[in-house]
Protein backbone atom coordinates (compact mmCIF):
# COMPACT_ATOMS: atom_id res chain seq x y z
CA UNK A 1 0.00 0.00 0.00
CA UNK A 2 2.82 2.34 0.97
CA UNK A 3 4.66 1.47 -2.28
CA UNK A 4 1.63 2.28 -4.44
CA UNK A 5 1.16 5.63 -2.67
CA UNK A 6 4.82 6.52 -3.18
CA UNK A 7 4.59 5.53 -6.84
CA UNK A 8 1.48 7.68 -7.33
CA UNK A 9 3.27 10.60 -5.65
CA UNK A 10 6.28 10.29 -7.94
CA UNK A 11 4.03 10.06 -11.02
CA UNK A 12 2.14 13.15 -9.94
CA UNK A 13 5.43 15.03 -9.48
CA UNK A 14 6.66 13.99 -12.91
CA UNK A 15 3.41 15.05 -14.54
CA UNK A 16 3.47 18.40 -12.75
CA UNK A 17 7.10 18.96 -13.78
CA UNK A 18 6.37 18.05 -17.39
CA UNK A 19 3.32 20.27 -17.47
CA UNK A 20 5.26 23.16 -15.97
CA UNK A 21 8.02 22.66 -18.57
CA UNK A 22 5.51 22.67 -21.41
CA UNK A 23 3.85 25.77 -20.03
CA UNK A 24 7.17 27.58 -19.77
CA UNK A 25 8.13 26.46 -23.27
CA UNK A 26 4.88 27.74 -24.69
CA UNK A 27 5.48 31.10 -23.06
CA UNK A 28 8.96 31.49 -24.61
CA UNK A 29 9.21 34.08 -27.37
CA UNK A 30 9.56 32.56 -30.89
CA UNK A 31 12.63 33.74 -32.82
CA UNK A 32 12.18 36.94 -34.78
CA UNK A 33 12.42 37.01 -38.58
CA UNK A 34 15.90 38.50 -38.32
CA UNK A 35 17.01 35.82 -35.85
CA UNK A 36 15.78 33.08 -38.19
CA UNK A 37 17.74 34.62 -41.07
CA UNK A 38 20.91 34.63 -38.99
CA UNK A 39 20.30 31.06 -37.81
CA UNK A 40 19.80 29.84 -41.39
CA UNK A 41 22.66 32.00 -42.67
CA UNK A 42 20.69 33.07 -45.76
CA UNK A 43 18.90 36.27 -46.75
CA UNK A 44 16.31 35.51 -49.45
CA UNK A 45 15.63 38.51 -51.65
CA UNK A 46 13.24 38.82 -54.58
CA UNK A 47 13.89 41.27 -57.41
CA UNK A 48 13.39 41.97 -61.11
CA UNK A 49 15.74 40.85 -63.87
CA UNK A 50 16.51 44.26 -65.36
CA UNK A 51 19.51 46.60 -65.82
CA UNK A 52 18.52 48.83 -62.91
CA UNK A 53 17.97 45.97 -60.46
CA UNK A 54 19.71 42.64 -61.12
CA UNK A 55 21.34 41.00 -64.13
CA UNK A 56 24.44 39.06 -65.15
CA UNK A 57 27.17 40.39 -67.43
CA UNK A 58 30.84 39.61 -68.04
CA UNK A 59 31.58 40.81 -64.50
CA UNK A 60 29.13 38.30 -63.01
CA UNK A 61 26.05 39.38 -61.08
CA UNK A 62 25.41 43.12 -61.20
CA UNK A 63 22.80 45.84 -60.84
CA UNK A 64 22.22 48.70 -58.40
CA UNK A 65 19.74 46.77 -56.26
CA UNK A 66 21.89 43.65 -56.28
CA UNK A 67 25.01 45.47 -55.12
CA UNK A 68 23.16 47.31 -52.37
CA UNK A 69 21.33 44.28 -50.99
CA UNK A 70 24.50 42.18 -51.21
CA UNK A 71 26.12 44.66 -48.85
CA UNK A 72 23.11 44.33 -46.54
CA UNK A 73 23.52 40.54 -46.45
CA UNK A 74 27.21 40.98 -45.67
CA UNK A 75 26.27 43.48 -42.94
CA UNK A 76 24.07 40.77 -41.38
CA UNK A 77 26.81 38.16 -41.77
CA UNK A 78 24.74 35.89 -44.03
CA UNK A 79 24.73 34.75 -47.63
CA UNK A 80 22.52 36.39 -50.25
CA UNK A 81 20.05 34.26 -52.19
CA UNK A 82 18.48 36.09 -55.14
CA UNK A 83 15.12 35.14 -56.63
CA UNK A 84 13.57 36.84 -59.66
CA UNK A 85 9.89 37.51 -60.38
CA UNK A 86 8.23 37.72 -63.78
CA UNK A 87 6.04 40.66 -62.82
CA UNK A 88 5.65 43.37 -60.21
CA UNK A 89 2.48 41.78 -58.88
CA UNK A 90 4.32 38.50 -58.37
CA UNK A 91 6.82 40.25 -56.12
CA UNK A 92 4.10 41.22 -53.63
CA UNK A 93 2.39 37.83 -53.88
CA UNK A 94 5.54 35.85 -53.13
CA UNK A 95 6.70 38.28 -50.47
CA UNK A 96 3.52 37.72 -48.45
CA UNK A 97 3.38 33.96 -49.06
CA UNK A 98 4.36 31.66 -46.14
CA UNK A 99 7.90 30.47 -46.70
CA UNK A 100 8.49 33.16 -49.31
CA UNK A 101 11.42 35.57 -49.61
CA UNK A 102 12.07 37.96 -46.75
CA UNK A 103 12.84 41.13 -48.65
CA UNK A 104 12.14 42.69 -52.04
CA UNK A 105 14.84 44.89 -53.57
CA UNK A 106 13.28 45.60 -56.93
CA UNK A 107 13.54 49.30 -57.64
CA UNK A 108 9.95 49.99 -56.65
CA UNK A 109 8.38 53.27 -55.55
CA UNK A 110 6.77 53.40 -52.11
CA UNK A 111 3.44 54.55 -53.51
CA UNK A 112 0.22 54.98 -51.54
CA UNK A 113 -1.47 52.21 -53.46
CA UNK A 114 1.19 49.71 -52.39
CA UNK A 115 1.26 50.48 -48.69
CA UNK A 116 -1.69 48.15 -48.09
CA UNK A 117 0.25 45.30 -49.73
CA UNK A 118 3.50 45.45 -47.77
CA UNK A 119 5.79 47.62 -45.65
CA UNK A 120 8.49 49.85 -47.06
CA UNK A 121 11.89 50.78 -45.70
CA UNK A 122 13.17 54.31 -45.66
CA UNK A 123 13.98 55.64 -49.16
CA UNK A 124 17.42 55.26 -50.72
CA UNK A 125 17.01 56.81 -54.19
CA UNK A 126 14.86 59.75 -55.31
CA UNK A 127 13.23 59.40 -58.73
CA UNK A 128 10.66 61.12 -60.91
CA UNK A 129 8.14 59.54 -63.24
CA UNK A 130 8.84 60.68 -66.79
CA UNK A 131 6.66 60.53 -69.87
CA UNK A 132 8.75 59.19 -72.76
CA UNK A 133 8.01 59.93 -76.42
CA UNK A 134 9.71 59.27 -79.75
CA UNK A 135 12.01 61.90 -81.20
CA UNK A 136 10.50 63.41 -84.33
CA UNK A 137 6.98 63.17 -82.98
CA UNK A 138 5.13 66.06 -81.36
CA UNK A 139 6.36 66.38 -77.81
CA UNK A 140 3.67 66.20 -75.12
CA UNK A 141 4.17 68.84 -72.43
CA UNK A 142 1.25 68.33 -70.03
CA UNK A 143 -1.07 65.52 -68.83
CA UNK A 144 -3.92 66.40 -71.23
CA UNK A 145 -1.54 65.71 -74.15
CA UNK A 146 -1.65 62.03 -73.20
CA UNK A 147 -5.25 61.72 -74.37
CA UNK A 148 -5.54 59.91 -77.70
CA UNK A 149 -2.05 58.37 -77.51
CA UNK A 150 -1.04 54.71 -77.53
CA UNK A 151 0.39 54.29 -74.03
CA UNK A 152 1.88 51.13 -72.56
CA UNK A 153 3.22 50.71 -69.01
CA UNK A 154 4.21 47.86 -66.73
CA UNK A 155 1.32 46.06 -65.11
CA UNK A 156 1.04 46.81 -61.41
CA UNK A 157 3.51 49.68 -61.65
CA UNK A 158 3.35 53.04 -59.90
CA UNK A 159 3.07 54.56 -63.40
CA UNK A 160 -0.16 52.64 -63.92
CA UNK A 161 -1.41 54.02 -60.61
CA UNK A 162 -0.72 57.58 -61.79
CA UNK A 163 -2.48 57.04 -65.11
CA UNK A 164 -5.51 55.58 -63.33
CA UNK A 165 -5.64 58.64 -61.09
CA UNK A 166 -5.41 60.92 -64.15
CA UNK A 167 -8.47 59.26 -65.70
CA UNK A 168 -10.69 60.95 -63.12
CA UNK A 169 -9.57 64.27 -64.59
CA UNK A 170 -9.33 63.12 -68.20
CA UNK A 171 -11.97 60.37 -68.78
CA UNK A 172 -10.87 59.87 -72.41
CA UNK A 173 -7.34 58.91 -71.37
CA UNK A 174 -6.56 55.31 -72.36
CA UNK A 175 -3.57 53.15 -71.59
CA UNK A 176 -2.55 49.50 -71.49
CA UNK A 177 -0.66 47.51 -68.86
CA UNK A 178 1.47 44.45 -69.56
CA UNK A 179 3.39 41.99 -67.43
CA UNK A 180 5.03 40.45 -70.51
CA UNK A 181 7.53 43.32 -70.80
CA UNK A 182 10.14 45.16 -68.75
CA UNK A 183 11.28 48.79 -68.87
CA UNK A 184 13.86 48.01 -71.55
CA UNK A 185 11.07 46.62 -73.75
CA UNK A 186 8.94 49.73 -73.22
CA UNK A 187 11.76 52.06 -74.24
CA UNK A 188 12.54 49.94 -77.27
CA UNK A 189 8.89 50.02 -78.35
CA UNK A 190 8.83 53.81 -78.12
CA UNK A 191 12.17 54.01 -79.89
CA UNK A 192 10.81 51.88 -82.76
CA UNK A 193 7.41 53.60 -82.86
CA UNK A 194 5.39 50.57 -81.75
CA UNK A 195 3.73 52.72 -79.08
CA UNK A 196 3.45 56.49 -78.78
CA UNK A 197 4.32 56.91 -75.13
CA UNK A 198 5.40 55.10 -72.00
CA UNK A 199 6.05 56.14 -68.41
CA UNK A 200 9.20 55.10 -66.55
CA UNK A 201 11.17 56.32 -63.56
CA UNK A 202 13.95 58.81 -64.25
CA UNK A 203 16.73 56.48 -63.06
CA UNK A 204 15.68 53.76 -65.52
CA UNK A 205 15.52 56.18 -68.44
CA UNK A 206 18.96 57.58 -67.57
CA UNK A 207 20.42 54.08 -67.45
CA UNK A 208 18.96 52.93 -70.77
CA UNK A 209 18.58 56.01 -72.96
CA UNK A 210 21.98 55.60 -74.59
CA UNK A 211 20.70 52.38 -76.19
CA UNK A 212 17.48 53.98 -77.46
CA UNK A 213 18.44 57.29 -79.03
CA UNK A 214 14.93 58.02 -80.31
CA UNK A 215 13.35 57.70 -76.86
CA UNK A 216 13.27 61.08 -75.12
CA UNK A 217 11.83 62.45 -71.89
CA UNK A 218 8.81 64.66 -72.63
CA UNK A 219 7.94 65.92 -69.14
CA UNK A 220 7.86 64.86 -65.51
CA UNK A 221 4.54 63.53 -64.27
CA UNK A 222 3.83 64.27 -60.65
CA UNK A 223 6.16 65.08 -57.82
CA UNK A 224 9.42 63.39 -56.94
CA UNK A 225 9.07 60.01 -55.25
CA UNK A 226 11.47 57.49 -53.74
CA UNK A 227 12.57 53.90 -54.17
CA UNK A 228 12.52 51.64 -51.12
CA UNK A 229 12.92 47.99 -50.16
CA UNK A 230 9.86 46.00 -49.13
CA UNK A 231 9.05 43.41 -46.46
CA UNK A 232 5.88 41.38 -46.20
CA UNK A 233 2.97 42.37 -43.99
CA UNK A 234 2.99 39.22 -41.87
CA UNK A 235 6.50 39.46 -40.47
CA UNK A 236 7.62 41.32 -37.35
CA UNK A 237 9.59 44.54 -37.61
CA UNK A 238 13.06 43.05 -37.03
CA UNK A 239 14.07 42.86 -40.69
CA UNK A 240 12.53 46.26 -41.44
CA UNK A 241 14.44 47.85 -38.57
CA UNK A 242 17.72 46.16 -39.59
CA UNK A 243 17.27 47.30 -43.19
CA UNK A 244 16.58 50.88 -42.12
CA UNK A 245 19.66 50.86 -39.90
CA UNK A 246 21.79 49.58 -42.78
CA UNK A 247 20.42 52.15 -45.24
CA UNK A 248 21.12 54.93 -42.76
CA UNK A 249 24.71 53.74 -42.43
CA UNK A 250 25.03 53.36 -46.21
CA UNK A 251 23.97 56.97 -46.60
CA UNK A 252 26.36 58.18 -43.91
CA UNK A 253 29.43 56.20 -45.03
CA UNK A 254 29.06 57.06 -48.71
CA UNK A 255 28.03 53.62 -49.99
CA UNK A 256 24.81 54.90 -51.52
CA UNK A 257 26.56 57.86 -53.11
CA UNK A 258 29.20 55.62 -54.71
CA UNK A 259 26.57 53.24 -56.10
CA UNK A 260 24.48 56.12 -57.43
CA UNK A 261 27.52 57.57 -59.16
CA UNK A 262 28.53 54.20 -60.61
CA UNK A 263 25.15 53.41 -62.13
CA UNK A 264 23.53 56.78 -62.68
CA UNK A 265 26.24 59.41 -62.43
CA UNK A 266 27.31 59.29 -66.04
CA UNK A 267 26.64 57.45 -69.26
CA UNK A 268 29.33 54.88 -69.87
CA UNK A 269 29.54 54.84 -73.63
CA UNK A 270 32.49 55.62 -75.83
CA UNK A 271 30.39 56.09 -78.90
CA UNK A 272 31.44 56.25 -82.50
CA UNK A 273 33.69 59.27 -82.66
CA UNK A 274 34.39 61.44 -85.66
CA UNK A 275 37.22 60.46 -87.94
CA UNK A 276 39.26 63.52 -87.15
CA UNK A 277 39.22 62.78 -83.39
CA UNK A 278 40.25 59.21 -84.13
CA UNK A 279 43.06 60.42 -86.35
CA UNK A 280 44.29 62.75 -83.61
CA UNK A 281 44.36 59.83 -81.20
CA UNK A 282 46.30 57.80 -83.73
CA UNK A 283 48.97 60.48 -83.66
CA UNK A 284 48.94 61.43 -79.98
CA UNK A 285 48.15 58.22 -78.09
CA UNK A 286 48.76 55.11 -80.15
CA UNK A 287 52.55 55.65 -80.51
CA UNK A 288 52.90 55.30 -76.72
CA UNK A 289 51.50 51.77 -76.78
CA UNK A 290 52.05 50.46 -80.31
CA UNK A 291 55.19 48.51 -79.37
CA UNK A 292 53.36 46.70 -76.55
CA UNK A 293 50.38 45.96 -78.80
CA UNK A 294 52.73 44.47 -81.41
CA UNK A 295 54.71 42.38 -78.92
CA UNK A 296 51.61 41.09 -77.13
CA UNK A 297 49.80 40.27 -80.35
CA UNK A 298 52.80 38.36 -81.69
CA UNK A 299 53.03 36.34 -78.47
CA UNK A 300 49.38 35.25 -78.66
CA UNK A 301 48.94 35.00 -82.42
CA UNK A 302 46.62 38.01 -82.69
CA UNK A 303 46.72 40.84 -85.22
CA UNK A 304 48.12 43.78 -83.25
CA UNK A 305 45.74 46.15 -84.99
CA UNK A 306 42.76 44.15 -83.76
CA UNK A 307 44.17 44.30 -80.23
CA UNK A 308 44.69 48.05 -80.59
CA UNK A 309 41.13 48.45 -81.89
CA UNK A 310 39.80 46.68 -78.77
CA UNK A 311 41.82 49.04 -76.61
CA UNK A 312 40.47 52.06 -78.44
CA UNK A 313 36.85 50.91 -78.16
CA UNK A 314 37.30 50.17 -74.47
CA UNK A 315 39.19 53.24 -73.30
CA UNK A 316 40.23 55.46 -76.24
CA UNK A 317 43.77 54.32 -75.29
CA UNK A 318 43.52 55.97 -71.88
CA UNK A 319 45.22 53.79 -69.23
CA UNK A 320 43.32 55.26 -66.26
CA UNK A 321 39.82 54.84 -67.73
CA UNK A 322 37.20 53.43 -65.35
CA UNK A 323 33.68 52.29 -66.23
CA UNK A 324 30.62 52.75 -64.02
CA UNK A 325 30.79 49.08 -63.02
CA UNK A 326 34.36 49.40 -61.80
CA UNK A 327 36.10 47.86 -64.83
CA UNK A 328 39.42 49.64 -65.23
CA UNK A 329 42.39 50.24 -67.44
CA UNK A 330 43.25 50.60 -71.10
CA UNK A 331 41.75 47.20 -71.98
CA UNK A 332 38.93 47.45 -69.38
CA UNK A 333 39.67 44.22 -67.56
CA UNK A 334 37.43 43.13 -64.70
CA UNK A 335 39.14 42.46 -61.40
CA UNK A 336 38.65 38.70 -61.72
CA UNK A 337 39.86 38.61 -65.33
CA UNK A 338 42.89 40.73 -64.50
CA UNK A 339 43.82 38.39 -61.67
CA UNK A 340 43.38 35.33 -63.87
CA UNK A 341 45.57 36.90 -66.57
CA UNK A 342 48.32 37.78 -64.11
CA UNK A 343 47.64 41.53 -64.05
CA UNK A 344 48.48 43.09 -60.68
CA UNK A 345 47.82 46.71 -61.65
CA UNK A 346 45.02 47.32 -64.14
CA UNK A 347 46.05 50.95 -64.51
CA UNK A 348 49.48 49.96 -65.78
CA UNK A 349 49.00 50.17 -69.60
CA UNK A 350 51.65 47.53 -70.32
CA UNK A 351 50.06 45.03 -67.91
CA UNK A 352 46.57 45.89 -69.16
CA UNK A 353 47.48 45.34 -72.83
CA UNK A 354 49.26 42.08 -72.08
CA UNK A 355 46.34 40.90 -69.96
CA UNK A 356 43.83 41.90 -72.63
CA UNK A 357 45.80 40.15 -75.35
CA UNK A 358 46.06 36.98 -73.29
CA UNK A 359 42.36 37.10 -72.47
CA UNK A 360 41.05 37.66 -76.02
CA UNK A 361 43.32 34.81 -77.20
CA UNK A 362 41.89 32.54 -74.50
CA UNK A 363 38.29 33.50 -75.32
CA UNK A 364 38.99 32.90 -79.00
CA UNK A 365 40.49 29.46 -78.32
CA UNK A 366 37.62 28.37 -76.06
CA UNK A 367 34.90 28.94 -78.65
CA UNK A 368 33.31 25.82 -80.18
CA UNK A 369 35.29 24.27 -83.03
CA UNK A 370 32.25 24.66 -85.28
CA UNK A 371 32.79 28.44 -85.43
CA UNK A 372 35.29 29.26 -88.15
CA UNK A 373 37.04 32.45 -89.21
CA UNK A 374 36.32 35.24 -89.73
CA UNK A 375 33.18 34.70 -87.62
CA UNK A 376 35.29 33.20 -84.86
CA UNK A 377 37.00 36.55 -84.26
CA UNK A 378 33.68 38.43 -84.11
CA UNK A 379 32.28 35.87 -81.67
CA UNK A 380 35.39 36.23 -79.52
CA UNK A 381 34.93 40.00 -79.42
CA UNK A 382 31.28 39.61 -78.42
CA UNK A 383 32.22 37.19 -75.64
CA UNK A 384 34.95 39.61 -74.48
CA UNK A 385 32.20 42.21 -74.07
CA UNK A 386 29.12 40.39 -72.81
CA UNK A 387 30.49 37.07 -71.55
CA UNK A 388 30.51 33.58 -72.98
CA UNK A 389 27.30 32.51 -71.24
CA UNK A 390 25.15 35.21 -72.82
CA UNK A 391 26.76 34.58 -76.20
CA UNK A 392 25.85 30.92 -75.93
CA UNK A 393 22.26 31.92 -75.07
CA UNK A 394 22.13 33.97 -78.27
CA UNK A 395 23.52 31.06 -80.31
CA UNK A 396 20.80 28.79 -78.94
CA UNK A 397 18.14 31.37 -79.78
CA UNK A 398 19.53 31.57 -83.32
CA UNK A 399 19.39 27.81 -83.68
CA UNK A 400 15.80 27.71 -82.40
CA UNK A 401 14.88 30.27 -85.08
CA UNK A 402 16.39 28.14 -87.85
CA UNK A 403 19.45 30.38 -88.15
CA UNK A 404 23.10 29.34 -88.13
CA UNK A 405 24.56 29.55 -84.60
CA UNK A 406 28.06 29.62 -86.07
CA UNK A 407 27.56 32.73 -88.19
CA UNK A 408 27.94 36.17 -86.70
CA UNK A 409 25.48 37.64 -89.18
CA UNK A 410 22.76 35.38 -87.72
CA UNK A 411 23.70 35.46 -84.05
CA UNK A 412 24.01 39.24 -83.89
CA UNK A 413 20.30 39.39 -84.76
CA UNK A 414 19.56 37.38 -81.61
CA UNK A 415 21.78 39.20 -79.13
CA UNK A 416 19.41 42.21 -78.73
CA UNK A 417 16.69 39.76 -77.71
CA UNK A 418 18.59 39.14 -74.49
CA UNK A 419 17.29 42.54 -73.36
CA UNK A 420 13.67 41.57 -74.08
CA UNK A 421 11.72 39.83 -71.37
CA UNK A 422 9.87 37.45 -73.68
CA UNK A 423 13.24 36.04 -74.76
CA UNK A 424 15.67 36.33 -71.86
CA UNK A 425 13.30 34.49 -69.52
CA UNK A 426 13.82 31.44 -71.76
CA UNK A 427 17.60 31.54 -71.52
CA UNK A 428 20.01 30.14 -68.97
CA UNK A 429 21.82 33.36 -68.07
CA UNK A 430 18.87 35.79 -68.25
CA UNK A 431 18.94 39.48 -69.03
CA UNK A 432 21.88 41.08 -70.83
CA UNK A 433 22.40 44.35 -72.67
CA UNK A 434 22.44 42.35 -75.87
CA UNK A 435 22.63 45.32 -78.19
CA UNK A 436 25.91 46.39 -76.60
CA UNK A 437 28.13 43.56 -77.97
CA UNK A 438 26.66 44.12 -81.43
CA UNK A 439 27.81 47.76 -81.34
CA UNK A 440 31.05 46.71 -79.65
CA UNK A 441 31.96 44.33 -82.47
CA UNK A 442 30.86 46.74 -85.21
CA UNK A 443 32.93 49.58 -83.76
CA UNK A 444 36.02 47.43 -83.37
CA UNK A 445 35.68 46.20 -86.94
CA UNK A 446 35.56 49.85 -88.08
CA UNK A 447 38.60 50.81 -86.03
CA UNK A 448 40.44 47.69 -87.20
CA UNK A 449 39.69 48.50 -90.83
CA UNK A 450 41.05 52.00 -90.38
CA UNK A 451 44.16 50.80 -88.52
CA UNK A 452 44.79 48.27 -91.26
CA UNK A 453 44.36 50.99 -93.81
CA UNK A 454 46.60 53.59 -92.22
CA UNK A 455 49.42 51.16 -91.44
CA UNK A 456 49.79 50.05 -95.06
CA UNK A 457 52.83 51.41 -96.96
CA UNK A 458 52.12 55.00 -97.94
CA UNK A 459 51.55 55.78 -101.59
CA UNK A 460 52.83 58.83 -103.39
CA UNK A 461 50.49 61.75 -103.67
CA UNK A 462 48.82 61.28 -100.29
CA UNK A 463 48.37 64.50 -98.40
CA UNK A 464 48.29 65.61 -94.81
CA UNK A 465 44.90 65.69 -93.13
CA UNK A 466 44.26 69.25 -91.98
CA UNK A 467 47.96 69.85 -92.74
CA UNK A 468 48.99 67.77 -89.71
CA UNK A 469 48.29 64.07 -89.80
CA UNK A 470 49.45 61.69 -92.49
CA UNK A 471 46.48 59.34 -92.56
CA UNK A 472 45.29 58.17 -95.96
CA UNK A 473 41.62 58.70 -96.64
CA UNK A 474 40.75 60.10 -93.21
CA UNK A 475 39.43 63.58 -92.63
CA UNK A 476 37.01 65.31 -90.33
CA UNK A 477 33.92 63.68 -91.87
CA UNK A 478 32.15 60.91 -89.99
CA UNK A 479 33.61 57.46 -90.44
CA UNK A 480 30.22 56.15 -91.53
CA UNK A 481 30.40 58.39 -94.59
CA UNK A 482 33.75 57.09 -95.82
CA UNK A 483 33.63 53.38 -95.02
CA UNK A 484 31.36 50.74 -96.57
CA UNK A 485 28.77 49.21 -94.22
CA UNK A 486 29.73 45.98 -92.51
Amino acid sequence: MFAQTAFRTRCTSWLLAAGLFLMLSSCAEPPSALERIKEEGILRVITRNSPSTYFQDRNGEAGFEYELVKRFASHLGVKLQIETADSIEEIFTRLNRPGGPTLAAAGLVASEGRKDLARFTQPYLDVTTQVVYRRGQRRPTQPEDLVGKRILVLKGSSQAEKLKALQSEFPDLRYEESDAVEVVDLLRMVDEGQVDLTLVESNELALNQVYFTNARAAFDLGEQSSLAWIVGKGEDNSVLEAANQFLTQAQENGTLQRLRERYYGHVDVLGYVGAYAFAKHLQQRLPRYEKVFRETAKEHGVDWRLLAAIGYQESHWQPEATSKTGVRGLMMLTLNTAKAMGVNNRLDPVQSIRGGGKYIAKVHANLPDSIEEPDRTWFALAAYNVGGGHLEDARKLAESEGLNPNKWLDVKQMLPRLAQKQWYTKTRYGYARGGEPVHFVANIRRYYDILTWVTQPQMEGQQLVNNEIHVPGINSTELGEILPPL
